[in-house]
């Protein structure tokens, strides 16, 4: 790609920028106005930013969710925990488990009246609804943000938000290895396979364990505004490429590094203050670059079952929420719109979707492929909207920035 890479950068950035803008006098998120922006610049509709490209500037993407995770990590203090109890990790595993239940209701229902219930089609039932646990924390962020929201739904919401991917990837490992043992493939066993992701969640938070440490003691080190941007910068990236050579979740690996830096830190407030003003044009080139790799054309292929699985999972989502919140006799605010802010999905459901088509057959692996794809173009594009108004509702947005 050589100099053109500078080029696509640029016409990312503005394209940002301008719909960022237009999003901004509609009083939607700014994030929606990138992903509609990098839409339409994509190949899906102007192909200004040819495919290849895309694929060129993925690690763009990999950076922005790195800082997106550190960022989560921040706001994930003992004292917190120590204030709220275990409110936040139980509405997490409820709104997880329900929206992954309910999506698996909604698709056997959807193959026994259709008279296709075999086998098959319950292992692909599995694998599908066992995506639906996955919440995308990079549109949410970016919209408490914005909008420089706070309060009781808010800070359960950055927790809940933190904790549940490291549940989707456990009820995903459990699902797949149900669906491998019925149809009796692969080569690990059951066990190993249930395992795998709790060993994956481990590794990820050791190393974001460490890292967190060392960049504790490096900030005592280097005291200059520039040295200590550049140091969080670089434990951001080693910890990336660790965990990913690790074959660890970066996402996890990088909030561990934030929390960690933020409950044994000093100076953790500072310095992402610091960081704050570093990451704007990153965030703007990996939402427009999200908007660009959403393909229209699979709109046309997922059919009714992607019909099931995008409102199923809302359902869900919203019931489980509610439940868990109530179970936990949350704040009457917490139980009524924690769920809507939970409807986002993208990178990590992307990712399980991938693994999806090495259990199932081609043909099932790549109509869940579709399928995911398709809920991201919606999920992502609605997704931001509806967090903005939950909070609203809540009152926890004051100023529309």
């Amino acid at each position: 790609m050589g100099i053109y890479v500078l080029l696509y950068a640029g016409i990312i950035i503005a394209t940002g920028l301008l719909f960022g803008k237009v999003a901004k006098y509609l009083k939607l998120p700014n994030v929606t106005g990138y992903l509609v922006g990098g839409l339409l610049i994509g190949p899906s509709v102007l192909n200004l930013i040819p495919a290849n490209s895309i694929e060129g500037l993925e690690i763009v993407s990999t950076v922005a969710l790195g800082f997106i995770a550190f960022s989560i990590g921040n706001e994930m203090k003992l004292v917190y925990f120590k204030r709220v109890g275990a409110t936040p990790i139980v509405i997490a595993l409820f709104e997880s488990l329900f929206a992954v239940l309910i999506t698996l209701l909604g698709t056997v229902l959807y193959f026994t009246i259709k008279g296709s219930l075999t086998v098959e089609n319950f292992r692909f039932a599995l694998v599908l609804s066992a995506i639906a646990a996955a919440t995308a924390p990079a549109a949410t962020i970016m919209v408490v943000r914005q909008y420089k929201a706070k309060g009781k739904l808010t800070e359960t919401l950055m927790s809940v938000v933190a904790i549940d991917d490291s549940i989707a990837i456990i009820l995903f490992g459990i699902f797949v290895a149900i669906a491998n043992a019925l149809g009796n493939v692969g080569d690990a066993s059951i066990l190993m396979q249930i395992l795998d992701p709790f060993i994956e969640i481990l590794v990820s938070l050791f190393i974001g364990f460490v890292f967190g440490i060392l960049l504790t003691l490096g900030t005592r080190w280097f005291t200059g505004r520039g040295n200590r941007i550049s140091l969080v910068i670089t434990f951001i990236f080693l910890t990336i490429f660790l965990a990913d050579y690790f074959d660890g979740s970066t996402l996890l690996a990088c909030m561990m590094l934030g929390a960690v830096f933020a409950n044994i830190s000093s100076k953790h407030e500072e310095i992402n203050g610091l960081i704050y003003f570093v990451t704007p044009p990153v965030f703007i080139m990996f939402f427009v670059l999200s908007g660009a790799e959403l393909n229209l054309s699979v709109l046309g292929v997922v059919g009714i079952i992607g019909v099931v699985y995008v409102i199923f999972r809302v359902i869900g989502k919203i019931f489980g929420a509610w439940f868990g919140a109530r179970v936990m006799k949350a704040e009457p605010v917490i139980q009524k719109y924690l769920g809507f802010a939970l409807i986002p999905q993208a990178g990590v459901a992307i990712g399980l979707s991938l693994i999806a088509t090495q259990v199932l057959n081609p043909e099932m692996g790549s109509q869940i492929r579709a399928i995911i794809l398709s809920a991201t173009l919606i999920y992502e594009l609605v997704g931001p909207v509806i967090t903005k108004i939950a909070l609203k509702k809540a009152g926890e947005i004051s100023i529309e920035a």
